[in-house]
């Protein structure tokens, strides 16, 4: 912090209008600064498995509504039906909520926190990557058995992917089938 200078917190993802919540410092930020209020036409909810809202101080998924909310995935009818779901706050009919996949929670201020992800997804150099997806595509090798990806951010540059894999019908001394090829 420094003075005479104002910081911004904003947070969002692309499927909503990239900016749903946005708050200003004029102070010291403390080491998990919130992320504000949600943005003029949106709506944030802070909902639990059932979808249901949870009281302040609870975590539970973000779950954003509004005008900014995209209409879903290009030619993927799926996620698409997974992530953008009727939004049963908004009291109009046909209106979408995206269900972020982020843990948040309330703020007895009325602002909200930022806790984390419910699954695996990490960001890496701005991508939104999913270790699972990236290990089942290294397991249809024929020279793979079993595949596993973290991300890993134990060495300067910031976070990287990192796999291990087991090499299938493997005898000792023999490289795998990749190394062969």
């Amino acid at each position: 912090w420094s003075p005479g200078r104002r910081m911004f917190n904003a947070y969002g993802p692309t499927e909503a209008a990239v900016g749903a919540c946005m708050m200003a410092f004029d102070g010291p930020i403390s080491h998990r600064p919130p992320i504000g209020r949600p943005l003029a036409n949106l709506r944030v909810y802070v909902v639990d498995p059932n979808r249901q809202p949870v009281p302040i101080g609870v975590p539970g998924e973000l779950c954003i509504g509004g005008l900014g909310v995209a209409r879903g995935y290009l030619n993927r009818p799926e996620l698409t039906a997974e992530r953008f779901v009727p939004d049963p706050f908004a009291g109009t009919p046909g209106a979408r909520m995206y269900r972020t996949g982020d843990l948040g929670r309330w703020r007895p201020d009325g602002t909200l926190e930022f806790l984390g992800r419910l699954d695996d997804q990490v960001k890496i150099r701005g991508y939104r990557i999913e270790p699972g997806e990236v290990a089942a595509v290294l397991q249809e090798h024929p020279g793979v058995r079993q595949a596993a990806v973290v991300a890993r951010d134990d060495l300067p540059g910031g976070p990287r992917l990192v796999a291990y894999v087991a090499a299938s019908d493997l005898r000792e001394g023999e490289a795998p089938a990749w190394e062969r090829e």
